[in-house]
């Protein structure tokens, strides 16, 4: 038996506010494009970069207001770093010239909004939103205590643990 995987990981930022569009049976779409930027140092020590641009797509996949395009609509805006986790999908149509276009998206099953802005929860942490349902998000009372580690106030301290490493 044959296997094979068709699975994009990517982390960037977004060009512009995403586009939201519903179809005609109802369901949400959410398009936006992701940039990616790598940076190397050139033969002769000169600092190089080249950013690629990804073209996403998201669709809502469950019940009314809790899928991937209506997060999206919610949370994410021009600018925001984001964890982005689809598959890869090539497509071709005709324009309205009779020209054959190419289209090259990530369809997105995953997101997670990373860093300190509008949608993202701050300090390199980031809410994730899956499929069509969304993760639960901390609540304001857990986010004034200071972190995870407050229900357990000695767990820091302790200077003799029995860990074998």
């Amino acid at each position: 038996m044959s296997r094979s995987l068709n699975k994009v990981t990517l982390i960037g930022n977004l060009g512009n506010d995403p586009e939201i569009r519903t179809t005609n049976n109802g369901s949400k779409v959410a398009n936006f494009s992701l940039a990616t930027t790598r940076q190397w140092n050139s033969a002769s020590g000169e600092k190089q970069e080249k950013t690629e641009w990804h073209k996403c797509i998201a669709w809502n996949t469950g019940g009314k207001g809790t899928g991937l395009a209506d997060i999206i609509e919610r949370y994410v805006h021009k600018g925001d770093k984001l964890y982005v986790e689809g598959r890869i999908e090539y497509r071709q149509f005709e324009d309205k010239e009779k020209q054959t276009r190419y289209v090259t998206e990530i369809n997105v099953r995953e997101i997670l909004l990373l860093g300190g802005g509008k949608g993202g929860s701050g300090g390199g942490g980031g809410d994730s939103f899956e499929g069509s349902a969304a993760r639960s998000r901390p609540t304001d009372k857990a986010k004034k205590a200071g972190g995870d580690f407050e229900e357990f106030p000695g767990a820091l301290d302790a200077e003799d643990d029995d860990l074998p490493f």
